[in-house]
C-alpha cells in the first residue's frame, strides 16, 4: 500500500549544534587540570537539554564554549555551518551579540536601573529585538517594569535576566545553574520562565544542573563526569517545572 504524502509527517531535525572530540585543558602552573577529555554530541533545534552532573564534572566550561565565552584546546564545534573553534575573537564576539542568550547563577543586574532598563541595554544593539515590555510580560513580570533590583525578589531578578537574554529573541539560550541560588519555589516560577521560552520562541535551551529533578523537565538530559559524556537521555516522560519537587 502506498502512503499519500499527506499521510506521513516527516519531522525534520535540524542540529545546531555539533561538537567533535571537544577538549579544554587549563595551565594552572605546573599542574594541567582537564575540564574537557574528548566531548562529542549535537544539540538539535527547538529542544530543551539539562546538562546533569556534579561540580566539577565540566558542565560550566561546555556551556561556556557552546556560547563562545571560552576557546577550545582541541576538537571542533560547529554551530549550524560554522566553526566556533575557528572563530576570531571579533567574530565570537559578533556569534554571542547575534545568536546566544546567557542566564547565570547570579542575576548580574545594574542595580541603578529598572528592570525595563536592564533589558533595554540589550534591545538597543541587538537587530531586530523584541520591546523591553514584551520581553518582561513573556516572563510574567509586566507589573515590575519600573521595580528596581533591590525592590525584586530573587526570583523575580533571575526572571529579568531572562527577559534580558531573550529580548534580542536569540535562536540559543544557556542557562548555568539558573536556580541555584534559589529556593525550589522560586525555582520553579523561573523554570516556567525558561520552559516558556523554549515552547513559544523554539529557542534551543540548554540548562546545566547538578539538581537531578529538575531533568524531568528536559528533552534530554546529557550526563557528564570528569569531563566526559557519561550518558545520554531522552526523556520519554516529560513534565512541566510546576510538576517538579526538591
Amino acid at each position: 500500500m502506498t502512503l499519500s504524502e499527506s499521510s506521513v509527517k516527516k519531522e525534520i531535525i535540524t542540529t545546531v549544534f555539533a561538537t567533535k572530540g571537544l577538549t579544554k585543558v587549563y595551565d594552572m602552573g605546573e599542574v594541567q587540570v582537564h575540564a574537557l577529555r574528548g566531548i562529542d554530541m549535537e544539540l538539535y533545534a527547538g529542544e530543551l537539554v539539562v546538562f546533569l552532573g556534579a561540580s566539577g564534572s565540566g558542565k560550566s566550561t561546555l556551556l561556556n564554549i557552546l556560547g563562545g565565552l571560552d576557546t577550545a584546546t582541541d576538537g571542533t564545534v560547529m554551530y549550524h555551518d560554522n566553526e566556533l573553534t575557528q572563530a576570531t575573537d571579533k567574530e565570537l564576539t559578533q556569534y554571542r551579540r547575534d545568536h546566544v542568550g546567557f542566564v547565570f547563577q547570579f542575576y548580574n543586574l545594574i542595580p541603578s536601573l529598572t528592570a525595563r532598563e536592564n533589558v533595554a541595554i540589550v534591545t538597543e544593539i541587538a537587530r531586530s529585538p523584541m520591546s523591553p515590555d514584551e520581553a518582561l510580560e513573556m516572563v510574567e513580570l509586566g507589573d515590575r517594569m519600573d521595580h528596581f533590583p533591590a525592590q525584586l525578589s530573587g526570583g523575580q531578578q533571575q526572571r529579568v535576566a531572562i527577559a534580558r537574554a531573550i529580548a534580542k529573541r536569540p535562536s540559543v539560550l544557556l542557562c548555568d545553574e539558573p536556580t541555584g541560588a534559589l529556593d525550589s519555589t522560586t525555582g520553579i516560577v523561573v523554570l516556567e520562565a525558561i520552559d516558556r521560552v523554549n515552547r513559544e520562541l523554539n529557542t534551543t535551551t540548554a540548562v546545566i544542573t547538578h539538581n537531578a529533578d529538575i531533568a524531568s523537565m528536559a528533552d534530554r538530559i546529557i550526563y557528564l563526569s570528569d569531563g566526559l559524556i557519561s550518558n545520554i537521555e531522552i526523556n520519554k516522560t516529560k513534565v512541566s517545572p510546576k510538576e517538579l519537587h526538591w
